[in-house]
């Protein structure tokens, strides 16, 4: 009986010890069976802060993103109630973006698509399909159907691009209705 005691000791010794040193033994984690359409990490509820030399420029949320990794860099796609906000350089909001979904590129561009519509400070509305915000210019584009709703007139157009802010827009293909006062 004691022989058995003891063997089921060993055993149950081996099997903890069998786990590794986590100090000692760093290892990376294995990705190898991760296909090119599989993600390498999934979360819920995300926040990304989106930065310029430190300084906090905009912040994203969603309900649920994953990373892809495509060669030797990585996309953020984000789902289930994408919300963009955009600041300015004191970090107040001046526009805010939501959308279906939204791929975050590493260089901090950003597509949007899916409902998309795109709101100022300066009450300034645009409602699309699907926009691109290109960090390195802090521009937003499209070339799909768009409408674009200011005080006292509504633009429509087939593409359009716009600073950041709303401030200034061009229409492509375009047509509209604006009321003027008496």
């Amino acid at each position: 009986m004691k022989r058995v005691i003891v063997l089921f000791l060993h055993v149950v010794l081996i099997m903890l010890s069998g786990c590794g040193n986590p100090v000692k033994e760093r290892r990376s984690p294995e990705t190898g069976f991760i296909g090119l359409d599989h993600p390498v990490q999934e979360s819920w509820k995300v926040r990304i802060a989106l930065t310029e030399n430190g300084v906090r420029r905009g912040v994203i949320e969603a309900g649920h993103g994953a990373e892809y990794r495509k060669n030797k860099s990585s996309e953020h796609h984000l789902d289930q109630g994408v919300r963009v906000d955009l600041f300015d350089i004191n970090g107040h909001t001046t526009t805010t973006i939501s959308a279906g979904k939204a791929v975050v590129h590493d260089n901090q561009d950003i597509e949007a698509e899916g409902n998309v519509i795109i709101t100022s400070e300066g009450s300034t509305v645009i409602k699309t399909e699907y926009v691109k915000r290109t960090a390195k210019d802090k521009m937003i584009r499209s070339e799909r159907f768009v409408t674009i709703t200011r005080p006292g007139e509504t633009i429509r157009g087939e593409g359009f691009e716009t600073d950041q802010a709303l401030r200034r827009y061009r229409i492509f293909r375009g047509s509209g209705e604006s009321f003027i006062k008496q």
